[in-house]
């Protein structure tokens, strides 16, 4: 098996387009505004691609679940989550293209990172994250790091 993408099922499907192609910046790779579907490639993801979007009427249909309402009101399932260089530069660039963060940028260490929290038009949550310099990192991971070989 080969993982391809993650494919978020989603209901406004131009908002999505544009919160992914627009605000995040990500390449397209297929589909276009007003369309069914589309991909887009984050990073260096294997084969030019990373996320992909598609309605959820659609998939609801091909599975027969389409009188099923969907989840609200719910803990996460899922999350998206992006290695970048930087995550306060980041922060600061997407708080001006209007991206709404849950919270600021948090130096996690016992999970060894700097991360900050969104959402995107549909509610998926995304979190974006780099590296924190190991001697940051609390003695549990480290311990853990040094078990595991990481």
């Amino acid at each position: 098996m080969e993982l391809i993408n993650i494919r978020l099922l989603v209901e406004d499907f131009d908002k999505c387009f544009q919160f992914y192609s627009e605000q995040l910046g990500f390449n397209v790779t297929w589909g276009k505004l007003g369309g069914e579907y589309a991909s887009f490639t984050i990073g260096q993801a294997p084969n030019g691609t990373g996320l992909s979007i598609f309605k959820s009427d659609l998939m609801a249909q091909a599975i027969g679940n389409a009188e099923q309402a969907l989840p609200s009101n719910m803990r996460e399932k899922m999350a998206l989550i992006l290695k970048v260089d930087d995550v306060d530069a980041t922060f600061e660039k997407l708080s001006a293209k209007g991206v709404v963060f849950i919270n600021t940028p948090t130096d996690m260490t016992g999970w060894g990172m700097r991360a900050v929290h969104f959402r995107d038009p549909e509610n998926n949550l995304i979190e974006i994250w780099s590296e924190l310099p190991k001697e940051k990192w609390d003695k549990e991971l480290q311990a853990d790091a040094d078990e595991f070989g990481g």
